[in-house]
């Protein structure tokens, strides 16, 4: 077999066999194939597309290509969520702990962030001593004694991804819907989990812009989980502004505990009750949806959830006294009130220039090697179809970086639209898929 008739095939439209995309993932990564031949292969994937079982045989090579972590060893049905990335996407903070008080075992890896702020690790490390390097001993017995752990992923899962996604991020190949499909589920396949709640963001500050990209990768990502004997449910939520009012580390902690005392933003909270919701159905502790909902609302409610991030925090190496007690976590040395400059109704904020203004104070990484300034980012006061006079609050700027302040500033100013037409409130849940179909709201 040579790579040299692979591209051809798929150049000429022709559908590859499981053999032949085994081949290419397999040789990729053992650096058997170069860059230049792996770049003509995936183009030719981007202008030609995938069919179903392309995909499906592209995200199992993927998966295979490094180690297939065996999560037996826990009791019960184990639920994973992947959120596709969005602004002020702090939700896995607060919805772990209210799943995992429910009775679900959460045994969950997540990475790291690149872009506006921290990934879900890099929130959890503003806690003080918070660890999230684990055994895989320690691992499965956390989920075991008390039903929820997140570590990060190691280096040893789809290694073929890694270098795939490296070379389609150069070569403008990233956009096309099997290729994202397959690089999000090989590497949430490949963490072991029973089944698959998916967030799929949909908008501004989303990687996928509109409603029919959204349900599209959607629809594709529940295929392959579902071809792959794993019960799989994708959510298509908004991302056209900022999801809560946290846009940065500590400050996103902060909101998801106070969203486990109840004082959670409304959109934050509705995400919660929804996500977990279908996470509690898929673990067959929750009989339907409204069944779901009550379970977690009495997990949120009894403060049991709250209880449970302590205990999680604690078995984590992390001081559990920040839950009630704000000042445990990095502080910023500034603190600034951005006001508006005009007087209306707020028709848009586009959350993609809000989370790149809490990126410019520090919040977020341009490059892998960028440090994290985990007390940065800004705190959004005024939300769409809220009504401001000039000179009202926008936000509150946390920051260390005096000399990035006016830049971060202008871009958040521009990124409001304010008229004196009031917009319609958007929806915060466009519809969901299983293997059922598609059901939009």
């Amino acid at each position: 077999m040579r790579i040299y008739d692979i591209i051809r095939k798929k150049r000429d439209k022709e559908e590859l066999s499981k053999a032949e995309i085994d081949f290419f993932v397999e040789k990729y990564s053992k650096d058997e194939i170069p860059d230049y031949q792996a770049s003509a292969l995936l183009m030719a994937i981007y202008l030609n597309k995938m069919n179903k079982q392309e995909t499906a045989y592209l995200t199992e090579a993927m998966m295979n290509s490094g180690e297939v972590i065996d999560l037996s060893a826990i009791n019960g049905v184990k639920v994973d969520k992947h959120s596709t990335g969005g602004v002020g996407d702090k939700t896995t903070i607060a919805l772990a702990p209210l799943v995992a008080a429910c009775g679900v075992p959460i045994a969950k890896m997540s990475g790291r962030g690149l872009g506006h702020t921290g990934g879900t690790l890099d929130k959890l490390e503003a806690i003080p001593g918070f660890s999230i390097e684990m055994s895989a001993e320690k691992f499965i017995d956390s989920v075991n004694d008390i039903k929820i752990a997140v570590c990060g992923q190691t280096a040893s899962i789809a290694v073929a991804d890694k270098k795939m996604y490296a070379l389609r991020d150069v070569t403008a190949t990233v956009d096309n819907i099997s290729l994202i499909a397959a690089s999000i589920m090989c590497k949430k396949l490949a963490s072991g989990a029973d089944a698959i709640v998916l967030d799929i963001k949909t908008g501004d500050g989303a990687f996928m812009k509109t409603l029919d990209q959204s349900f599209e990768l959607a629809k594709e990502m529940v295929e392959i989980g579902s071809s792959m004997k794993r019960e799989t449910i994708g959510i298509v939520s908004d991302m056209d502004e900022p999801l809560g009012s946290a846009v940065g580390n500590s400050l996103e902690v902060i909101e998801a505990i106070e969203a486990l005392k109840g004082n959670g933003p409304k959109d934050f909270i509705q995400l919660c009750e929804t996500l977990g919701a279908y996470m509690l159905v898929s673990s067959q502790i929750a009989t339907d949806y409204e069944d779901g909902v009550k379970r977690i609302k009495t997990s949120l409610e009894s403060g049991a959830a709250l209880d449970k991030f302590k205990e999680f925090v604690t078995n984590q190496g992390g001081n559990p006294k920040v839950a009630d007690d704000y000042s445990l976590f990095p502080q910023a040395n500034h603190i600034v009130e951005i006001k508006s400059e005009k007087t209306g109704y707020i028709n848009k904020i586009e959350a993609e220039s809000v989370g790149i203004s809490a990126m410019v104070l520090g919040a977020g990484r341009e490059t892998k090697e960028d440090e994290l300034d985990l007390s940065a980012g800004l705190l959004i006061k005024k939300k769409v179809g809220d009504y401001v006079k000039e000179g009202d609050t926008l936000a509150i700027m946390h920051f260390n970086k005096e000399e990035k302040f006016e830049d971060a500033k202008r871009r958040f100013i521009n990124a409001y639209k304010i008229s004196e037409e009031k917009a319609q409130p958007k929806k915060l849940i466009y519809g969901v898929v299983t293997k059922d179909g598609i059901s939009k709201f």
